[in-house]
């Protein structure tokens, strides 16, 4: 009852943040909402306190109500699977490439709720306590569809995860998604669950096998409001600045040269000549935007020795590689900082989509090249 609590307020907090209501938070919203809906669902039937809400009225009343409780389920876990798939197309900006499923689910949804209806109305014996042997019949086919179909989807959203990388254009090697792809081994656990459960149910007859299935549904809702919108509230925000940066010029008129101003040989034209050269080609690509980026990599595609390099680095621009590098990164997030445009966007997801590997690595540097956090540069403008 935590978790659906958790997964309730999540869905509130999430939809109060306005700049964040977009069609991949809805479909994040949804998983969180239905497996909610599930689990409060079997929380009521587990401590049977739909004995309570029909402990009013005349008998006939009473029954009457009691054996619609007892037969009628939503099947709100249909929804799961489908709305995490459609979460993955919408959050890797596929949606135009592939199939997102949601007509096929509600339809099946609304066709489950109205044969469960049928029958109830079919057998209906307000006598009977327990479940209708024809439900629980219902109860089997249904869950074998929905198992059946949650695994298709499930399967397709993993191939759009780990294979089709070739559709992935906004993705890049050093993203994070490693709190994806946990949603994915969670995904399996549940999905194994379930069907381990269905199996005992058949065989058995007892629906307690569906309880440690909920528990780790609950851990899935704990999960998802803890660690996975965080990821995603970076991740989507980097994605987002990423098309900026794609289409952005404006650094490398500004990036400027602070070159030493003292004399020796090592100071010509030439030398001049080939660190403008470096510049130049570290700009214009922006490889600084790279966090893996290597002073070895920039030296070998420009068929310079790392020596050389390094002396071309340090004389001209007055800091060493990383410095040197880690200044355009710092040039960038300033941009993006003092501009009211980005003001809705996370510092964290400013800072790592500008090239730095974490937090703490961003504020160190940021505080070097300016003096200032960048939270404090930010409330400057």
């Amino acid at each position: 009852m935590a978790g659906v609590l958790q997964g309730f307020g999540f869905n509130l907090v999430t939809f109060g943040v306005k700049k964040k209501f977009n069609p991949t938070v809805v479909f994040l919203n949804l998983i969180v909402l239905s497996i909610s809906l599930n689990n409060l669902q079997a929380w009521l039937r587990y401590k049977d306190y739909l004995a309570v809400l029909v402990g009013w009225g005349t008998f006939d009343e009473h029954s009457t109500i009691r054996f619609f409780l007892n037969n009628f389920e939503v099947p709100w876990h249909i929804f799961i699977v489908p709305m995490f798939y459609a979460f993955t197309v919408h959050y890797f900006k596929i949606e135009d490439k592939v199939n997102k499923y949601i007509k096929p689910t509600v339809i099946i949804f609304i066709a489950e709720v109205v044969v469960r209806l049928g029958i109830i109305v079919y057998d209906f014996n307000p006598y009977l306590e327990e479940d209708s042997p024809l439900i629980t019949k219902w109860f089997f086919v249904e869950n074998i569809i929905n198992l059946g179909y949650s695994l298709f989807m499930f399967v397709n959203a993993c191939l759009i995860i780990f294979k089709k990388h070739h559709l992935l254009n906004y993705i890049v090697s050093y993203d994070d998604l490693n709190w994806i792809k946990w949603f994915v081994r969670l995904g399996i656990l549940n999905i194994g669950l379930w069907g381990l459960a269905l199996l005992f149910h058949i065989t058995t007859g007892q629906r307690t096998a569906y309880l440690p299935l909920n528990f780790c549904t609950s851990v899935l809702l704990y999960w998802l409001g803890y660690q996975g919108f965080y990821k995603y509230t970076v991740v989507s925000d980097r994605i987002s600045l990423r098309s900026k940066l794609a289409n952005d010029d404006i650094l490398t008129k500004s990036v400027s040269q602070n070159g030493s101003e003292e004399c020796d040989d090592f100071f010509n034209e030439k030398h001049q000549a080939d660190f403008n050269k470096v510049k130049s080609y570290i700009v214009k690509n922006k490889l600084f935007l790279n966090p893996l980026l290597s002073m070895e990599s920039v030296a070998s595609d420009l068929n310079m020795s790392k020596s050389y390099f390094s002396k071309l680095i340090n004389s001209y621009s007055d800091y060493n590689f990383s410095d040197f590098i880690n200044s355009l990164r710092v040039k960038q997030a300033k941009k993006f900082l003092s501009n009211d445009e980005f003001s809705e966007y996370t510092i964290v997801a400013i800072g790592l989509e500008c090239g730095f590997n974490s937090k703490s690595t961003f504020y160190s540097a940021f505080k070097k090249f300016t003096s200032v956090t960048p939270t404090i540069y930010r409330s400057q403008y």
